[in-house]
């Protein structure tokens, strides 16, 4: 080991300053930290494009979906998982438009895809991971996971950093940017000054006729969750000591008047267990669902082991053949605050289809407002009123009406509370979060703020979306100029028709068996070509994508059959067809491939083989 250099001048400052320093880096270098070497916090500075706060499925899609179009993006989590209320800490079902034709595809899909390839026994910690290695796999992304929000620094009105905290690795970091997207649901970066709402409307400000109360800070509240597994055996349950007990005399329900005219259904509590189901283990609505997070925390956890003591231990048996697998721990939230764009979406929006021009997204979920008093209510805890499905949801939602750089997208857009009764769920919010993130790859590309894209370029942020598998209501994707500019057989003209699934009880697609040369575009010459752009059947009208309520099963997930396993494309030159991209195992839905550029005056795709199936379906085929 080295010594530390004797002092023996005291007047030289430069000789006592170079010892100090090479005492302290000899120390570290040889394993020892301590006070007079080290920092307790950690200080980092990061500098990107795109700031994504919040890694839910809005976060998640908005961050991949800006980092796949070119810009820099950082994407602060402060949760160990990426996720949200989907994760394996909350555990929500990821719902979204009703319809079997209107399911969401885009980069939510892609996921649920790859759950099914790489997670097929649907095991929630896996789920995770699959959605960890979707950011991961993008080189333009830096992760922060257990990283919170806690501050932003404003150069004049614009946001010019957020300022974060890592307890994990007391670790204080600044980041700057130059666009920033709040996916929080919480609404962090209101802490910028932008403008909020929290609570319900008066129902006579926006003429919202299914608001029964309004003009308060109440809100829908948050839910704990229970898994069950199914079990041979009975053995009774023991709570903790903390635990509420409850009678049949607590689950009365009393008298009340008929459900609001309109509604489409009720929803109470449901003691038994049949669907496993315990979003109605619900708190919190009545108080601040952010200040008062831990008191609700608390609450939910006594209401969630009471109920289950008292379904298990029930003298009617109606638990019997169940046992509780898994209990959250971390509320999922429904509501607290939303953001003010410049379009507050409302009851009425939703109730007329949400024809806007700059349509970014749609929604297709009820308007399903919860009873601020949720559990504690004896009556019913939620009423369903039907809407169209799907409904557009605009730009005009998704960014600040005062602060130029901040967009949002998730729980916390510009809407009412009736509003985001329809939109708040995930499915509908990971839409939201693909079309902000595309936005601002878009605005790092030609240099504006949301309001000049969404006066300036709205076409083409939508079509965008469109070519990246984003349906957008009351429009069709337009092919590419190539692809329309082609010939090709009757039977699969319907390609380039640009709906990309069923639709109307219309099948849009191309039947074809393994090896066959059926999908073939030509042209009078030779045009110049560089990839090409698939749309196969992933059965998206297949429920069970979704995460089981009972995990402890063996059954495994099977892929869509009628999924392109494998396949080819070739290009014809001079007369002769040439291979020039194949895949042997392809999982997904929407393909977009590159190939090197070539000079052909033919363009036709093969699929080599199926996930089970006796034929594939193909939806699209684009030459580019």
């Amino acid at each position: 080991m080295l010594k530390c250099p004797v002092v023996k001048r005291s007047h030289d400052i430069l000789m006592v300053v170079a010892a100090l320093l090479l005492c302290a880096l000899q120390t570290y270098a040889d394993g020892m930290l301590t006070e007079a070497n080290s920092r307790v916090v950690k200080e980092v500075a990061l500098e990107t494009q795109f700031v994504v706060c919040g890694g839910g499925l809005s976060g998640v899609c908005a961050a991949v979906a800006a980092a796949r179009h070119g810009a820099k993006v950082v994407l602060v989590q402060d949760r160990p998982v990426l996720g949200g209320n989907a994760s394996s800490e909350m555990r929500m079902g990821i719902m979204g438009a009703h319809g079997d034709e209107n399911k969401e595809a885009g980069i939510l899909e892609e996921l649920q895809l790859k759950n099914f390839y790489y997670n097929p026994l649907m095991r929630y910690t896996l789920w995770d991971d699959v959605i960890l290695s979707a950011v991961r796999e993008e080189p333009n992304i830096t992760l922060l996971l257990n990283t919170s929000v806690d501050g932003v620094e404003m150069d004049g009105g614009r946001i010019a950093a957020v300022k974060a905290w890592n307890s994990n690795a007391y670790t204080r970091y600044v980041v700057k940017g130059r666009f920033f997207a709040d996916c929080t649901g919480d609404g962090i970066l209101r802490l910028s000054g932008a403008k909020f709402r929290r609570g319900r409307e008066l129902p006579s400000e926006f003429g919202e006729t299914y608001l029964q109360d309004g003009g308060d800070h109440r809100t829908m509240g948050n839910s704990i969750l229970l898994q069950l597994r199914e079990t041979k055996e009975h053995h009774p349950f023991v709570p903790p000591p903390w635990a509420y007990k409850f009678t049949d005399e607590d689950f009365a329900k009393t008298d009340e008047p008929p459900p609001p005219k309109g509604a489409r259904r009720v929803n109470y509590k449901r003691l038994y267990p049949k669907d496993n189901n315990f979003w109605w283990i619900e708190y919190g609505g009545n108080l601040d669902t952010i200040g008062d997070a831990n008191a609700i925390q608390e609450e939910l956890k006594k209401i969630a082991y009471g109920v289950w003591a008292y379904m298990k231990n029930h003298p009617d048996g109606r638990a019997k053949g169940y046992e509780l697998d898994w209990i959250g721990s971390l509320p999922g939230k429904r509501e607290s605050t939303r953001f003010v764009g410049p379009h507050i979406l409302t009851q009425n929006d939703v109730l007329s289809g949400g024809h806007f021009e700059d349509v970014v997204a749609y929604g297709g979920w009820t308007l399903d407002d919860h009873h601020p008093d949720a559990f504690h209510r004896k009556g019913r805890i939620s009423v369903e009123y039907g809407c169209p499905s799907p409904f557009g949801i605009p730009f005009d939602c998704l960014y600040s009406v005062n602060v130029p750089n901040l967009m949002f997208a998730g729980r916390d857009i510009s809407c009412t509370h009736m509003g985001l009764s329809a939109t708040r769920v995930m499915a509908t919010c990971a839409a939201l979060g693909q079309a902000v993130g595309t936005a601002a790859a878009m605005l790092m590309k030609y240099g504006i703020d949301p309001v000049q894209l969404r006066r300036e370029r709205i076409a083409e942020l939508q079509a965008t979306l469109e070519d990246d598998d984003c349906m957008l209501p009351f429009r069709w994707r337009k092919v590419s100029r190539l692809t329309g500019e082609s010939k090709c057989s009757d039977e699969i003209a319907v390609l380039k028709n640009g709906i990309d699934r069923n639709y109307n009880k219309k099948d849009n697609g191309v039947w074809v068996v393994s090896g066959e040369e059926k999908i073939v575009y030509t042209w009078d010459a030779p045009r110049r070509m560089s990839g090409a752009r698939l749309v196969f059947d992933s059965d998206m009208r297949h429920r069970s994508k979704r995460m089981r309520k009972l995990e402890a099963t063996t059954e495994r997930a099977q892929m869509p059959k009628m999924l392109a396993k494998s396949f080819h494309i070739d290009v014809r030159v001079g007369g002769e067809w040439h291979r020039v991209y194949e895949d042997g195992l392809n999982m997904l839905r929407f393909r977009k491939v590159s190939f090197d550029t070539v000079d052909a005056d033919g363009l036709r795709l093969v699929v080599d083989g199926t996930w089970g199936g006796e034929k594939a379906h193909v939806f699209a085929l684009d030459a580019l």
